[in-house]
């Protein structure tokens, strides 16, 4: 008789009424087994993980870099689809809205059904949408257009990084592949405001759009043959959370532009808000009562888990809103061309990757919020400064400084921002949190830049009502287009301000030495889920 014990106390190949099965299991035990979920198969790796990793990165550019290519293009857009100034903000939020309302509805979606089978299926309508929105005869067309791009994106982003965590043996190949994904990541943004410029000058706003097309054909003939299938896990789509919330902040940012342009006590701007109330509330009540919410509302139960997110919303709105005015006062008042548009961001673009990578080195001797308080002042100085734009104002004078202090802050807030945000969390919630973070880095630059088209169309209006003696009609249409944008960077100055508040008032953070070790942990967990 074997020394192991029979499964379910059974002995031998009898099962608990004494009967015998020809395969030995006892018929109690098989029930039972075919009553448990299905175990997920384990993917074969793919052959060439190299190629693998530069498919997912090629994708994953593409889609960090349609966030900010369009920016330098925005003039020529306004121009040659006629969008008004308030209404143009609205090809950017197009696509952060509904990129950042479903991201988290992406993610789930491919652990469910399969992660190459989503990266396949968002890559897919994302080009789809960047040839239909190249091919945009009307402005509508273009915001639909950049709408499905958001939902191509955020089918396929989460699933870029499960891929290459599942591509890579654990180790020193899977850290170097995640470094190569966060240098993607962190230079991506800043990177397309150069290259839209190039674009948009040697050829035209389209081909911001139109160059997707082809990556995005590469990568969907490749990745099948490279990049393997991860096994699928269980679970359940929290439908009704993920488009509460997209409609809720989507009529919030509707209601802020209609205000811009028709005054605040328009009836539409107030039934938007209105509407995006009762649309967040109901966000909030499905998401107590859902078996499996998109958002589990216990992350935000830590005070300083929940400081790190506001901190984080406050200071991407006030960023967001200033690469949008930013790029149009470059052409449309000092005149720059796209190209060098694009080139004048490069001071930004250097810092704050050279800081970027510096961050972490310096948070085990510095601490986490110090460093995040220390990188705030400059970022809060760099908007006070830009507050203070006239026609006049010079790019050395008066740009340049400002640029050079928003990397340099950034570079020094995101990395603690980001750690704090993950530290602590359970592992069962940790790619829930990390799901989180870029969500809110989405929906908040959408929520900021219409808070701040808000701010730049009702001081617009009233310089206009109130126009200065003696200029000339080019003059004064600078003039009222300066004032709008300096009150624009005024109050991203205040939501600086309050971001920096926040981090004082709500962030513990533990000494250095002790939190580096749970911190690391902590990433790892949530980069693997």
């Amino acid at each position: 008789m074997s020394s192991s014990p029979a499964p379910h106390g059974a002995e031998g190949a009898r099962d608990f009424n004494g009967v015998g099965r020809a395969d030995g299991v006892p018929s109690k035990t098989r029930r039972f087994a075919l009553s448990r979920p299905r175990q997920p198969r384990r993917s074969k790796p793919p052959g060439r993980p190299g190629i693998a990793l530069a498919i997912m990165l090629s994708a994953q550019l593409m889609i960090i870099l349609d966030m900010t290519v369009v920016n330098i293009a925005l003039p020529h857009i306004q121009s040659g689809l006629h969008f008004s100034a308030t209404s143009l903000s609205w090809v950017l939020n197009g696509y952060t809205l509904t990129s950042g309302g479903l991201l988290l509805l992406g993610g789930r979606a491919g652990d469910i059904l399969g992660r190459r089978r989503m990266f396949i299926a968002g890559i897919g309508l994302f080009t789809l949408a960047s040839l239909a929105g190249g091919l945009s005869t009307t402005a509508g067309l273009l915001l639909a257009a950049r709408a499905l791009q958001g939902v191509g994106g955020a089918l396929a982003s989460p699933a870029v990084l499960a891929l290459i965590v599942t591509s890579f043996p654990e180790g020193r190949e899977r850290t170097r592949a995640l470094g190569i994904y966060m240098g993607v990541i962190t230079g991506g943004s800043s990177l397309g405001l150069v290259l839209g410029g190039v674009i948009t000058e040697w050829l035209s706003w389209r081909w911001v759009l139109f160059i997707n097309v082809p990556i995005g054909v590469a990568v969907l003939a490749v990745t099948p043959r490279f990049v393997g299938e991860a096994p699928r896990l269980p679970g359940r789509f929290d439908l009704a959370g993920a488009l509460t919330a997209t409609a809720g902040v989507t009529a919030l940012v509707y209601g802020f532009i209609r205000a811009a342009a028709s005054g605040w006590g328009d009836h539409v701007a107030l039934a938007a808000f209105g509407a995006a109330a009762v649309l967040l509330v109901l966000f909030v009540v499905n998401e107590r009562r859902a078996r499996q919410p998109i958002t589990p509302l216990r992350l935000f139960t830590d005070v300083s888990r929940a400081g790190s997110f506001l901190a984080r919303l406050l200071l991407i709105a006030g960023l967001f809103g200033v690469f949008f005015f930013l790029t149009q006062f470059l052409q449309k008042v000092m005149g720059f061309s796209p190209l060098r548009a694009g080139v004048a961001f490069l001071p930004m673009t250097i810092a704050l990757f050279a800081v970027s990578r510096l961050a972490p080195r310096l948070m085990p001797r510095v601490g986490t919020k110090p460093l995040m308080i220390a990188g705030m002042l400059p970022a809060i100085a760099s908007m006070a400064w830009l507050w203070r734009v006239t026609p006049a104002t010079g790019y050395w004078s008066g740009i340049f400084g400002p640029m050079l202090l928003i990397g340099l802050g950034m570079g020094l807030v995101f990395v603690p921002l980001t750690t704090t945000s993950l530290a602590g969390v359970p592992a069962a919630d940790s790619g829930a949190a990390s799901g989180l973070v870029n969500m809110l880095q989405l929906v908040g630059g959408a929520l900021g830049l219409g808070v701040l088209v808000a701010v730049y169309g009702t001081a617009s209006r009233h310089a206009a009502s109130h126009p200065l003696a003696g200029l000339a009609p080019l003059a004064a249409s600078q003039h009222v287009l300066t004032h709008g944008m300096a009150a624009a960077f005024g109050f991203a100055a205040i939501l600086d301000v309050c971001s920096l508040l926040v981090i004082v008032t709500l962030i513990r953070t533990p000494k250095p030495r002790r939190a580096l070790v749970p911190v690391q942990r902590t990433q790892e967990k949530a980069i693997t889920s």
